[in-house]
């Protein structure tokens, strides 16, 4: 879309003809920032400009909905910088040609976000999305994409190239290197890639969301879905242990906006773009409010949490299987007519962590102390994913319940001060991104502003109340605030005009300084893999069946393996879910006198993109993802008795399952007549030929309800799967089922 590409010049030759107004040319002519304070940053620092939006709904620094490329919800006229510790500010995108430079912004407008720095620190990863209308009510449809800068050493040796062999009609965002030697992102592509899903719709607002994390060859385009999200997640990194760290909106519960005839959803009966309309049926889970005359408390869950991943899509949990109960201040009981069950109260649960958060966004590790990480904990609405700043360690290893938060930033900063209140002297404005140099030093995009989003001027004329500026934190007291910014006077300064598309949008201020990163080099992570454990290798030689061939026959139909050795087993935190468990005629765990729940089966449901919203007559585009009883015709489990896409406990309390893979999966324990008894909280994505197994029901922090270890009983019913599989399967592999190598499944293997 570009019409030409300028001649590569020196930074500060290219600034002279940038910027129209003064303003915007004295706030980016390097010589005239001046040098750095003593303590300023050691490296360059790369970060974007963003046109500041004033409205934070599914807008550029929203908490959800914030990869929509639409003008309406990403302003043009940004652009890529990168800061040089002498005082030089090389305008990137600029000097290789991509940009407006004039005032109005039009089929060569650009929006820029989300870079990310290879650990050789010579290049980095971004999204760009060029284009706008350039007459009043033209719609015009662009998509965010991934770029490549290299050269970083210094501005004239820049240079930008598109990555080959990527999706171009979907968006694109927070591009990252993997330690594979793919890129992994985020993407509002579907999880099949099929158009008449798209946009997928989140499990709260019905709101456009993504739909995933991404990883892509760029070399021969093969394109794998690492996870499946319903709802979204954000702001991949990988840290120095070779683990992919992010934030997912968790929100599994029932549809709220079902109980209002207003938004007129309807369910299809398949994901196929022929689907007929049926009647709504939603089981899983439990009801969002409590119904009369029943035992089961509503369940209302819905926040931001730290996930990881492997580089590959395997082994997917929150961060060192932080939950809940570690992080939040209250949450219900399942049961009412069970004394054993109470409400988490944090407060008096006793737990090791002093400090909750309900969300925790754009996570950053510490380059000077692995495993210790930097996030924010921002209210969902308001705020543009801004709030406290909050510093955790959970190195690899670390037991969850042994973790403690601490406010970097003083608490109040999370809250919005109401219109017309005067802020608390504690309150020093709203933080995101916060960014740990290798000096020891905290930088953070901040802003003074403590109420909440709006808008001081008109749609035509905005006037943001948010004004974003990368500074340097300095401490005051117990906490550290922001101190002096990164670039000094005004910061970037243009005046900027486009069609949003109804109005003609007239801006001449500050633009956001977002995204801040060290151009750095750091040691390249490990690529991570996980051995097959002994219980379950075990069992594999025991049956003749050779791991890699039982790998690459899932694989081979988009299937994974799910094993626990002790489904009576929880961790000894969980006292909201039945924790006297039994299986009938098997082992048992209690953890308290009382009320022993039967436990017979795992019932597995799967995320089906069926729910639509509009009315069935003309309804929006694209489809929410509710939970139903897992019916892949692929998956193959041994007969069972109990409820429809289920399998039996093992007496041993041991569970194995086959299940869809690349597919957000969920599951609940029944009791013999298919009642629930313990239901999962959490979508999970399993990745073909993956092999994963939970030694416990909810797996334990340090010590199950009995105050025993993780348990490491050989499963059962693992067995009981292969010698059905084997059964079902002799006429493809033989009569004979080679023992061999029960070893670990290399990152490549099964895909």
């Amino acid at each position: 879309m570009l019409t030409s590409h300028w001649t590569r010049l020196t930074c500060l030759t290219t600034l002279l003809i940038l910027f129209s107004t003064v303003a915007g040319l004295a706030a980016e002519k390097g010589p005239e920032l001046g040098q750095p304070d003593i303590g300023g940053p050691p490296n360059p620092i790369l970060f974007v400009t963003q046109f500041p939006i004033a409205n934070d709904f599914a807008t550029i620094g929203s908490t959800f909905g914030n990869h929509i490329s639409r003008i309406s919800r990403v302003g043009r006229g940004g652009d890529l910088y990168v800061l040089y510790p002498g005082g030089e500010l090389c305008n990137v995108t600029r000097t290789n040609g991509y940009g407006e430079a004039g005032v109005f912004q039009g089929e060569n407008a650009i929006a820029v976000r989300d870079p990310h720095v290879h650990w050789d620190g010579t290049k980095a990863l971004f999204s760009m999305v060029i284009g706008a209308p350039t007459q009043q009510f033209d719609v015009t449809v662009e998509y965010w994409q991934i770029y490549e800068v290299t050269g970083l050493g210094a501005c004239s040796t820049t240079a930008i190239s598109k990555i080959p062999n990527q999706p171009e009609d979907f968006n694109l965002i927070t591009p990252i290197y993997s330690p594979d030697g793919r890129i992994v992102f985020t993407s509002d592509r579907p999880r099949d890639g099929r158009r008449h899903l798209y946009p997928q719709h989140d499990e709260y607002e019905s709101t456009a969301t993504n739909t995933g994390l991404w990883s892509l060859d760029p070399a021969t385009g093969t394109l794998d879905l690492l996870n499946h999200s319903p709802s979204g997640v954000f702001s991949p990194i990988v840290d120095s242990y070779g683990r992919i760290v992010f934030t997912r909106w968790d929100h599994l519960q029932r549809d709220q906006q079902a109980e209002n005839p207003a938004f007129e959803t309807f369910t299809w009966a398949s994901e196929e773009p022929d689907a007929a309309i049926i009647p709504f049926a939603e089981t899983f889970p439990e009801p969002r409010l409590p119904e009369p005359g029943s035992n089961v408390n509503g369940l209302r869950i819905n926040h931001f949490f730290p996930w990881q991943i492997h580089p590959d899509g395997t082994e997917e949990e929150t961060l060192n299987h932080i939950g809940r109960h570690e992080l939040h201040d209250f949450f219900s009981r399942s049961f009412t007519d069970d004394p054993n069950l109470t409400d988490f109260i944090a407060a008096v649960s006793g737990r090791v962590n002093p400090n909750s958060v309900l969300n925790v966004f754009q996570i950053a590790e510490d380059p000077t102390s692995a495993g210790t990480y930097y996030a924010v904990d921002a209210p969902e609405f308001e705020t543009h994913a801004s709030g406290r700043i909050l510093r955790m360690s959970l190195p690899p290893g670390q037991a969850p319940d042994q973790i403690a938060l601490s406010y970097v930033t003083h608490p109040d900063t999370d809250g919005v001060v109401p219109d017309g209140d005067p802020p608390p002297a504690t309150h020093t404005g709203h933080y995101r991104e916060p960014l740990p140099l290798t000096d020891g030093s905290l930088y953070a995009v901040h802003t003074s502003e403590t109420r909440g989003a709006d808008n001081e001027g008109t749609r035509s004329a905005p006037q943001p109340r948010y004004d974003f500026r990368i500074k340097q934190l300095t401490a005051s007291g117990a906490y550290f605030e922001a101190g002096a910014p990164l670039l000094p006077g005004p910061g970037i300064v243009r005046e900027i005009q486009y069609y949003d598309p109804d109005f003609l949008v007239s801006y001449n201020g500050p633009l956001w300084e977002l995204s801040p990163v060290e151009v750095r080099s750091r040691p390249q992570p490990p690529i991570l893999s996980t051995p097959l454990d002994t219980p379950e290798a075990q069992i594999f030689a025991e049956e003749g069946v050779h791991t890699g061939t039982f790998r690459n026959f899932l694989a081979q139909r988009d299937l994974a393996l799910v094993v626990s050795r002790d489904v009576t087993t929880r961790d000894a935190l969980d006292r909201q879910q039945p924790f006297n468990l039994r299986i009938p005629g098997g082992t048992q765990t209690t953890g308290a006198g009382g009320i022993v729940y039967d436990s017979l089966y795992m019932q597995f449901f799967q995320a089906d993109q069926i729910r639509g919203i509009g009315g069935a007559d003309d309804p929006a585009p694209g489809r929410r993802v509710i939970a139903q009883i897992m019916h892949d015709p692929a998956v193959s489990n041994p007969p069972t008795a109990g409820p429809a896409g289920s399998v039996t406990l093992a007496p041993d309390g041991s569970m194995a399952a086959i299940v869809p893979a690349e597919r957000a999966m969920t599951w609940q324990m029944t009791d013999p007549a298919g009642e629930p008894v313990v239901r999962e909280r959490y979508w999970l994505t399993f990745q073909p030929g993956e092999i994963r197994v939970c030694a416990s029901c909810h797996g334990l922090s340090s010590a199950d309800q009995a105050g025993q270890n993780t348990p490491m009983n050989p499963p059962e019913a693992l067995r009981h799967l292969l010698q059905f599989w084997k059964a079902q399967n002799g006429d493809i592999f033989g009569d004979g089922f080679e023992t061999g190598d029960a070893s670990a499944w290399s990152t490549s293997s099964g895909r």
